[in-house]
C-alpha cells in the first residue's frame, strides 16, 4: 500500500485535523473573551466615548465566532499539508499571531491599556500577514481563509486607536479588571 493517498483519504485527513483545530481555536477564543468582563458588561468600557464607526455589541461575538471557525479551518489545511517545505514556519507564525490574539481582550478590557492593545493588534496583523503569505505557498485556500481575519483586526486596530484618541487618560478611569468571568 505504499502509494499516493487518494482524494478521499486526503479529505478524511483534513477533516480529522479540522475536528481538532476548529473547536480548539473556538475554545481558546472563548476563554480569552471570558477572562475579563467585556462589552456592556464592562463598566470601564461602557464609560468610554466611542467613535461613530463602533459596531453594536452583538456584532463582536458573531464576527469572532465566524473568524475563529475560519482560522481553525485554515490551520487544519496547513497541518494537513504533510511534507510541505514551509509547513513548520507557517504553523509557528500562526501560533504566534494567535497567542497575541488571545492577549488582546485581557490587555484592552482587563488592564485598560488601550495603547498597548493597539500595539498587540499591530503585532497580530504583521504575523498574520506573514503567516498568510506562507499559507498561500502551501495551500492558497488557507490563505484566503485568513483574509477576513486580517481585515477585521485592521478594523479593530482603527477602532481601538480611535477610542484611545477620544479618551485620553482612559487607563485611569477605573481600576484594572483582574477577575475572571470563567466558570
Amino acid at each position: 500500500m505504499g502509494g499516493i493517498a487518494s482524494k478521499g483519504q486526503l479529505r478524511m485527513s483534513f477533516l480529522r485535523w479540522a475536528v481538532v483545530t476548529v473547536p480548539l481555536i473556538l475554545l481558546l477564543g472563548l476563554a480569552a473573551g471570558q477572562s475579563v468582563s467585556v462589552g456592556s458588561d464592562n463598566a470601564w468600557y461602557t464609560a468610554l466615548a466611542k467613535p461613530a464607526l463602533n459596531p453594536p455589541g452583538w456584532v463582536f461575538p458573531v464576527v469572532w465566532t465566524t473568524l475563529y471557525i475560519m482560522l481553525g479551518l485554515a490551520i487544519a489545511l496547513i497541518l494537513n499539508a504533510r511534507g510541505a517545505r514551509l509547513r513548520g514556519l507557517a504553523v509557528a507564525l500562526f501560533v504566534a499571531q494567535f497567542a497575541l490574539n488571545l492577549t488582546w481582550t485581557p490587555t484592552f478590557f482587563g488592564a485598560h491599556r488601550i495603547g498597548l492593545s493597539v500595539l498587540v493588534i499591530v503585532g497580530m496583523l504583521a504575523l498574520s500577514i506573514a503567516a498568510t503569505v506562507i499559507f498561500a505557498r502551501i495551500r492558497p485556500a488557507a490563505a484566503w481563509l485568513m483574509v477576513p481575519y486580517m481585515v477585521w483586526i485592521s478594523f479593530a486596530g482603527v477602532l481601538a486607536f480611535s477610542i484611545g484618541q477620544l479618551n485620553p487618560g482612559a487607563e485611569t478611569l477605573a481600576p484594572a479588571d483582574h477577575t475572571s468571568q470563567m466558570l
